[in-house]
């Protein structure tokens, strides 16, 4: 069976509501990444997934082929975290999974954050970050530089995933959330074994949490908030699905139990890259605020997934004091600084 052949058994089984086995979907992701594919091809197997709905299988698969295709960036992935998530919300929010990446590097978490420009919003880690003044441009020896040097470095997806062309343009055309929304947090390029990763979609988390653990993370988060958000919210509870000692668990969390208020949704809303950054900066600063106390939330969960908090309320406060000790305020000055230094370095 040719490529074109396997892809077209693979759309028509999809139509008839079949499963694609683990070993199918790797395969046909394969053909993407190859370029082997018609627009036309990857745009009906992308709708004949989101139609059936995407099972553990098809997404580790297609994870799995991803990662093959990806550049590999050689550092120790042992309890490294990222917090790349999903986005797709549709709520225009401020990038507070790029905000915790790095308060949790200064609370000693080693930190290698995938991540793109925005898809959904109106600002994406790597757009917010060039706002704050970091080189995002880093290969992959420069990111394993940058992450031996200082614990944190930033992984930008259209780097790392240069074989994502090939999909580029019908998922532009589709204008719709497909199974490539949540392969990107599934594909990180330093194999970071732990992970917080917001969802759009609650009804996916117990699924994204066992791919994860089919793909041999160790610890991750997977959370969607009550009200929308991919983040962990401070204005209704959280749903989240937490991988831990090979199991997963799913329970609601809110913000009270995390010692923090409750806020209307619309004060912790952003803007674009610049309004983003400066709320960014303005938390690193000290700045009291409800933007502050969603950062917290979702930085302690960072710091409890990496194992150096017992629960997520000490998480968070240990966030708060990484906070307010200004020791995230130099993290980033430290990011800026040795991503600069290495835009000069071969």
């Amino acid at each position: 069976m040719d490529a074109s052949q396997l892809i077209q058994s693979g759309i028509a089984g999809l139509i008839e509501g079949r499963d694609l086995s683990r070993s199918e979907a790797r395969g046909i992701m394969g053909l993407i990444m190859e370029g082997a594919a018609s627009a036309a091809q990857i745009g009906a197997l992308l709708t004949a997934l989101r139609i059936k709905g995407e099972t553990v299988e098809e997404i580790t698969g297609f994870a799995e082929a991803m990662r093959g295709f990806g550049t590999q960036v050689r550092t120790e992935s042992s309890k490294l975290l990222d917090t790349c998530g999903t986005g797709g919300s549709g709520i225009h929010k401020f990038n507070i999974s790029t905000a915790s990446a790095i308060i949790s590097s200064a609370a000693a978490v080693r930190v290698a954050k995938h991540g793109n420009r925005s898809a959904s919003g109106r600002a994406g880690s790597a757009d917010v970050l060039e706002a704050l003044g970091v080189n995002i441009h880093l290969n992959a020896e420069q990111a394993r530089q940058c992450l031996d040097s200082i614990g944190i470095c930033f992984l930008f997806a259209q780097i790392y995933h240069p074989s994502m062309k090939y999909a580029a343009a019908p998922r532009k055309e589709l204008g719709v959330r497909t199974i490539f929304n949540m392969l990107g947090p599934l594909t990180n390029p330093a194999g970071a074994d732990r992970q917080v990763m917001g969802l759009y979609d609650r009804s996916k988390t117990k699924t994204i949490a066992a791919v994860l653990k089919e793909l041999g993370t160790k610890r991750a988060m997977i959370v969607s908030s009550l009200d929308g958000l991919d983040e962990i919210s401070i204005s209704a509870p959280t749903q989240v699905s937490e991988l831990k000692d090979g199991a997963v668990v799913t329970y609601e969390i809110t913000p009270e139990a995390l010692g923090l208020s409750r806020y209307p949704l619309h004060e912790v809303l952003g803007g674009d890259a610049a309004e983003n950054a400066a709320i960014i900066r303005g938390v690193f600063e000290g700045r009291i605020s409800p933007y502050r106390d969603i950062v917290l939330a979702n930085a302690g969960a960072c710091i409890y997934v990496a194992g150096l908090a017992e629960t997520l309320a000490e998480g968070v406060e240990k966030a708060r004091a990484t906070v307010d000790s200004g020791a995230a305020l130099g993290k980033l000055e430290q990011l800026k600084s040795m991503t600069k230094e290495l835009e000069y370095v071969s």
